[in-house]
């Protein structure tokens, strides 16, 4: 049986709401432990200097240790000891593709599966929240949106900034009807999933009317709004 979480951001979190601190907030308290130690991957956005500044500048302030992953500079040879011994990892957004190809030579993927069974929070927005998934939603080849295989964690697809950025609904729906990829779970931005092993034990939201769905490759119901719990 599968101990750990996945916390999926469609959007929000200290990159996006710098403001608004409820879904970070939600995140540190699944650990369950007092003062977690708190790694970010900014893989995606090629360990952007302002992306982990950002990071440190809220998570400093926050009861919790913080330390980052960069795969260019990396802090130790034994990267797995390094990431096993954090609570919870929080993967960054930007491109999901270079992630994944980062990920698997340096067998990133193999010690994330390994912290999820074992217990830990793995949390993430966008090509972070993506990443878990079998499928998702990507723009990482530069030209418009289209499917991509991930990780496989979880099952079926996601699609993350459902509001955010106008295109997204369409080519979501789009994919699954077509049966270019599985059905799945898509969010707005400020909203998030929370995975307990491979289940879902609640969606909530840093946002008024900020919600989650299910699309599905039905022509009569394609999108099925799924309950959703505002924070604070």
């Amino acid at each position: 049986m599968i101990k750990g979480q996945i916390i999926a951001l469609g959007g929000g979190g200290f990159s996006m709401e710098p403001n608004n601190p409820l879904l970070d907030e939600y995140i540190l308290r699944q650990a369950n432990v007092d003062n977690p130690k708190v790694c970010f991957l900014p893989t995606a956005s090629g360990d952007s200097k302002d992306y982990i500044s950002r990071f440190y500048s809220f998570f400093e302030k926050q009861p919790c240790q913080p330390s980052h992953l960069s795969l260019f500079t990396p802090p130790t040879r034994d990267i797995e000891t390094f990431l096993l011994d954090k609570d919870i990892i929080y993967v960054g957004g930007g491109n999901t593709k270079n992630l994944l190809a980062l990920w698997k030579e340096w067998n990133i993927n193999t010690i994330l599966q390994k912290a999820w069974k074992e217990g830990k929070v793995l949390a993430g927005i966008s090509a972070g929240s993506i990443c878990w998934f079998e499928e998702g939603v990507t723009d990482s080849y530069g030209d418009g949106l289209e499917p991509m295989k991930c990780l496989g964690f979880l099952k079926g697809s996601n699609c993350p900034h459902y509001d955010g950025e106008v295109e997204r609904r369409q080519a979501f729906q789009s994919f699954v009807l077509s049966r270019k990829m599985k059905a799945g779970i898509a969010t707005d931005d400020g909203v998030a999933v929370h995975y307990m092993g491979e289940e879902i034990k609640e969606i909530v939201s840093s946002r008024p009317h900020a919600k989650a769905y299910w699309v599905e490759n039905d022509s009569n119901n394609v999108e099925t709004v799924l309950a959703t719990r505002l924070l604070g």
